[in-house]
């Protein structure tokens, strides 16, 4: 398996093996994808669906390893990609009349969630001329008048 190298402005964080039907999740996901991470957690607590719990403690805990492990800032996250997996499937039996049993299945499922910094792409697309990026020899204005003798 080939691994992406993610970016530095990018930070995941993973639930495996929740107990929470696949669509029930994902029915979620879709409400917060493309957010940011303030708007998230306040969506995430009014929901009133049993799989807000697990996926806030996902999008608090990448917040938490963003913070920690690369120093950004908890405002500038958006929630750039929320993915859910289906994972392995519980079986139980239950025991019922006449000496038979009754299986149950029980789902599980994957969460990935990806935030993002984007107060770099603010930053950048909010410049007027984008020369402030340029080393400091390229933008500055030589007093030649640009003809072919004037170069050295």
């Amino acid at each position: 398996m080939i691994k992406k190298k993610k970016s530095l402005t990018e930070v995941s964080a993973l639930g495996q093996y929740l107990p929470i039907s696949v669509h029930k999740a994902r029915r979620v996901i879709d409400q917060i994808r493309g957010r940011s991470y303030k708007d998230t957690l306040m969506i995430l607590e009014l929901m009133p669906y049993r799989a807000c719990y697990p996926i806030f403690k996902l999008i608090y805990s990448a917040a938490a390893n963003a913070k920690h492990n690369t120093g950004l800032e908890k405002e500038d996250l958006i929630v750039w990609q929320a993915e859910v997996n289906k994972g392995t499937t519980r079986k139980k039996l239950k025991p019922r009349a006449r000496g038979r049993s009754y299986m149950i299945k029980r789902p599980t499922c994957h969460i990935t969630i990806v935030l993002k910094d984007i107060s770099y792409y603010e930053a950048y697309e909010t410049l007027d001329n984008r020369e402030k990026y340029l080393p400091i020899n390229l933008h500055l204005k030589s007093s030649s008048s640009g003809a072919v003798w004037d170069k050295k």
